[in-house]
């Protein structure tokens, strides 16, 4: 991809315009690609010691998501913090209302603003995109509190700009496949805990090895309820017995393969208002 199209091309103008005018930027960090092209990008304009980007080690990030976010900074030659987020000890994120992101990211936001102090001239980022305010982010109601900015909302950048920006940029991930945190992969309602955490992340990981990237495993006590794309199903269905023996050994009972395939925040359809933002 050498040249970008006119649109891509302004929305890009627009956020070098928008790093250009502030100091620093402190990027809250999952190692996905919205919040890695913010970061990039804010290092990129501002310059090294000017960007810092953070990531909470917490148990519903994936392992293998906190390693690659690592290996992202070492090679784009990025600061990186790490902080510990104890939302999991928190009864209002741990009991799993249909809210529960609010309270997540309140807890992330708070010890951001700790790394503030330490660059008080530097603004509170986070990649939340165009697309974003279209879905159902309780998130977005405590970005606003901690008064955390949003540059590809500003920018009117959607989630395709930002893999094809990714991709003109070259950076690895601008393709890798959308990893929510683990814990929307337990039904509202149902405690949120470690050891849930761990057999999603378990099961999801032998999916992986299987050769299958883009997968979800919905916990349901003790049943686990598989998602791959709908194209992908066939080959799914193939092996369905070593899938279903390999993931019963992490601690499920019963396992499903989801027939209408994956779906990204299917469990959100359950949600009576889902314009509802506020706690």
């Amino acid at each position: 991809m050498d040249n970008l199209t006119s649109i891509l091309q302004d929305k890009l103008s627009c956020l070098e315009d928008w790093f250009g005018k502030r100091k620093g930027s402190i990027v809250a960090f999952s190692g996905g690609i919205d919040s890695a092209f913010v970061l990039f990008l804010a290092g990129k304009i501002q310059g090294k010691s000017n960007a810092v980007g953070v990531i909470s080690h917490s148990e519903s990030l994936k392992a293998k998501d906190f390693e690659q976010a690592e290996e992202f900074c070492r090679q784009f030659d990025i600061s990186l913090e790490v902080i510990k987020t104890r939302e999991i000890n928190d009864e209002q994120y741990n009991r799993n209302p249909q809210n529960r992101c609010f309270f997540c990211k309140q807890h992330l936001y708070r010890e951001l603003q700790s790394v503030k102090e330490k660059y008080p001239l530097f603004d509170v980022l986070n990649g939340t995109n165009y697309d974003d305010l279209g879905d159902y982010r309780p998130g977005l109601q405590a970005a606003a509190n901690y008064r955390v900015q949003s540059p590809l909302v500003d920018c009117n950048v959607t989630k395709e700009d930002i893999r094809l920006l990714a991709r003109y940029f070259g950076l690895p991930n601008w393709n890798k496949p959308a990893s929510p945190c683990l814990s929307s992969r337990i039904p509202y309602h149902q405690v949120i805990t470690a050891e849930k955490l761990a057999q999603i992340e378990r099961a999801e990981d032998i999916l992986n090895t299987l050769g299958f990237k883009d997968v979800r495993v919905r916990h349901y006590g003790a049943s686990a309820r598989i998602e791959v794309p709908a194209d992908e199903l066939p080959r799914l269905h193939a092996i369905s017995d070593t899938v279903a023996g390999q993931i019963k050994a992490v601690g499920f009972e019963q396992v499903w393969i989801d027939p209408e395939g994956l779906v990204s925040g299917k469990l959100n359809r359950t949600i009576t208002n889902p314009l509802k933002t506020a706690p």
